[in-house]
């Protein structure tokens, strides 16, 4: 009697690890499902200017002081007539038309300075990174109403070998300030057509595609 009970709260012990290792290894409950085209289209959140984007600046009546095709910097700054070494990497472009705003009226009155952006690629919490067992793995700069499909198509689909229904996303969740792990179907998706493992995106999404284990 007593070996049994010994046994059976080992084995009860046992399966409890197994349980929470399971739970803290693995991916969570996947997300819900997107539509192929989107019911409503809308605006994403606003943009925020990367290093190597490309912009267009205007002075309205003062050309001379404008930049046409200025490519920001690695270090993330760029320079302009009267304005040297302005950060703009992690503005929007309205901040960083104010920001410029502000220096150029020590030599002007009253300017006003539009910025353009011609080619951009964002900061790194903006990108969409696509990782793993996929034809071209990429970052992809995030667009509004962006879905697992649109950026599986964007790199070429799935390899030979990948395991593409072990999948995972991996999100940062800013209401709790840490980042989370989702499952994902991809095999599903793409070779099934399974419209309900289509999962919308978010800016600085992470898509890890593991291989196959023979």
């Amino acid at each position: 009697m007593r070996l049994t009970r010994i046994a059976s709260l080992t084995a009860g012990c046992v399966a409890a690890t197994l349980v929470l290792g399971g739970c803290a290894s693995g991916p969570e409950t996947e997300l819900p499902p997107a539509t192929f085209v989107a019911m409503q289209e809308g605006p994403g959140e606003e943009y925020v200017i990367g290093p190597l984007d490309e912009l267009t600046i205007h002075v309205w009546r003062n050309p001379e002081l404008g930049a046409e095709k200025i490519q920001v910097r690695p270090d993330g700054r760029i320079t302009i007539p009267l304005v040297k070494d302005m950060p703009a990497v992690g503005k929007t472009p309205s901040m960083l038309e104010e920001d410029i705003r502000l220096q150029l009226s020590q030599y002007i009155e009253d300017p006003l300075v539009s910025v353009i952006v011609n080619e951009f690629a964002g900061t790194f919490s903006q990108q969409i990174r696509i990782v793993g067992a996929t034809e071209k793995p990429a970052s992809l700069p995030y667009r509004a109403n962006m879905t697992v499909l649109d950026a599986m198509i964007a790199v070429g689909g799935l390899s030979e070998f990948a395991a593409g229904n072990r999948a995972k996303l991996i999100r940062f969740d800013k209401q709790v300030g840490n980042q989370r792990e989702y499952a994902l179907r991809l095999t599903d998706l793409l070779k099934r057509g399974d419209s309900k493992a289509n999962v919308l995106l978010q800016p600085g999404d992470v898509i890890i595609i593991p291989e196959s284990t023979f």
